[in-house]
Formats: C-alpha cells, structure tokens, sequence
C-alpha cells in the first residue's frame, strides 16, 4: 500500500506553478558565522539499519542532526522515518528518485520535489522546508520551485565523501579538521559512517561545540 501512495502522491502534487526569481530563492552553505553549534546532515536513500544506528549513537551523546529523506525510500520505511522524528530530529526532502536537477525543467523539479515533501509532511505530520538536491546538483529552476514552495535549499560546507571512501580516519578528518560554527557536515548511512559518527561527536564536545539540526543552525 505504501507503495501505491508513494505513486498517487507524485500524479497528484504535480500540478505546475509560476517560476519566480533566483533572488528569491533561499540558498545555503553553512549556518551563521557566530554559531557555536555544527550541524550533521545524513541525506538517506538506503539502509534502514544503518539509519538506526546512527540515530542510537546520536541519542547516546545527546546529539540532533538533519535526515534528507528520499521519498521512494520513505514510502518503503515509514516506520523508521518516523520514529527519527519521534527522537527529535529534524527531517527534509532529498527529492523522490534522486535525479540530477541540474538537468531538469522547472516542471520537472515541482514534479521530483513536491511529492517527496507531502510524503514526509503526511509521515511525521510536520512542514517540511529543507530541501537538499541530490549529488548537491541543482539549476536555477531548482532554486525557483524550492521558492515557490517556500523551502530552504541546503547544501554543505564540508563533505566527508563516506558513500565512496571507507577508510573511517579519513571520514572523521574530513569532519573535524579546523572545523569551525555554523557549519554543515554532509554523511550517509553507510557502514563507515556508523563507525566514525562516536569520534567525531567526541571531537565536537571536546572542542567546544554542539550539534544542532540545520533549522537551528540557520537561526530558526
């Protein structure tokens, strides 16, 4: 069933809008300078084990961090979806089908992105307005749905690149090193990740830091 309502969602919020100007498009790298919080970004289409442990070693250090949700695996894992809500972390989209939005119409981002944000919206029953464009590839047109549909567009300031390295020294060295406020560290759920995560929210707590979500971070 969850399936089927993953499909019917993506015919019914389809609809087309007016595209509106880049400069009207909120786009973001980092949070602000003077923040004393990091935030940890786990963009997710796969592996719902993993996904739990990493929110288990989050509750262990009492830290919270921003889930991007894919929408064709948050149809297939809703439960898990909500039960990352449930332990107080913050959820965006990560598009549908984990297109190249680069490449795409503005219809075709309305069509990728607005399903996967009511799909989430109906799960956890809460706004969803992160929006992080797969690969980090996105156009402008991306950046006028996102504005059109009142949505953050969230990228990153350090990527540890753990979907493709698997050494867990240099995942945590690409976290950590001179890591400074305000900024947003990009993971996935990936076995590496799992096993890097408790150093490097060690090094966090034990360099004056704190993790916030990405909303936080931004100063909402």
């Amino acid at each position: 069933m969850l399936v089927v309502l993953g499909v019917s969602l993506v015919g019914y919020f389809s609809g087309t809008a007016k595209a509106v100007s880049y400069e009207n498009t909120n786009l973001y790298y980092k949070g602000k300078d003077d923040s004393d919080a990091v935030s940890l970004m786990f963009n997710v289409y796969e592996s719902s084990e993993n996904v739990t442990k990493i929110a288990d070693i989050l509750d262990e250090y009492g830290a919270k961090a921003t889930f991007f949700i894919g929408g064709s695996w948050a149809d297939d894992n809703v439960d898990c979806v909500r039960e990352i809500y449930k332990r107080g972390h913050e959820l965006g989209s990560h598009g549908y089908f984990h297109k190249d939005h680069s490449a795409m119409t503005y219809n075709s981002n309305l069509e990728e992105i607005r399903p996967s944000v009511k799909l989430l919206e109906m799960i956890c029953g809460k706004k969803i307005d992160l929006f992080a464009p797969p690969s980090g590839a996105f156009c402008e047109e991306t950046l006028s749905v996102c504005a059109f549909l009142d949505m953050k567009v969230i990228m990153w300031s350090r990527d540890t690149i753990d979907w493709r390295d698997k050494d867990v020294n240099l995942i945590c060295k690409r976290a950590t090193q001179n890591l400074k406020g305000g900024e947003f560290i990009l993971m996935h759920p990936k076995d590496v990740t799992v096993e890097a995560l408790p150093e490097i929210l060690t090094y966090i707590r034990e360099n004056g830091l704190k993790t916030a979500t990405v909303s936080q971070n931004l100063g909402e």
